[in-house]
């Protein structure tokens, strides 16, 4: 399958959980066009981010059907994808799965594309990567971070 869109992705957070961010980098195969997202928030975890990333990238197509690359340095998120294991933890309805609540929305919208996973090791001098990085970081460190109510009520019920 020739990809039309490459979408790099990362996540961080300090503490996991703490403040953390992702990092999206899309570039149209064959062209110049490159667009950077990303995103802040106070309280959250690693793998919320790593997946959160590869949710906003997808749902930023504006194409259905699109052929896309996800190119991430998360093996939860690969993994989870390439083995199948999340249309196992669907069938169950996501019972005693964290994160339940992205993995239900990247489906909603994984679904209307043509997706292909990439898993490349992180903080290995890949270009994207690193810049995915480096927005993630910043992206936690920003003033006026944004809620992640999902994870936030989760946490309140385990107080």
């Amino acid at each position: 399958m020739s990809h039309q869109v490459h979408i790099y992705t990362d996540g961080a957070a300090k503490g996991n959980p703490g403040n953390g961010g992702y990092g999206v980098v899309m570039e149209m195969v064959g062209t110049a066009f490159k667009k950077e997202f990303y995103e802040g928030f106070r309280l959250t975890t690693n793998n919320r981010m790593e997946l959160l990333a590869v949710i906003v990238g997808l749902e930023k197509l504006k194409n259905p059907n699109t052929k896309v690359l996800v190119i991430s340095d998360s093996k939860y998120v690969v993994d989870a994808v390439e083995k199948k294991w999340v249309l196992g933890w669907e069938r169950k309805a996501f019972a005693g799965r964290k994160n339940a609540d992205l993995w239900q929305r990247f489906l909603q919208i994984y679904r209307k594309h043509k997706v292909d996973f990439k898993w490349i090791k992180g903080h290995n001098n890949h270009p994207q990567n690193e810049r995915c990085d480096e927005l993630a970081v910043y992206a936690s460190g920003l003033p006026n971070l944004s809620i992640d109510a999902f994870y936030e009520d989760e946490m309140k019920k385990l107080l």
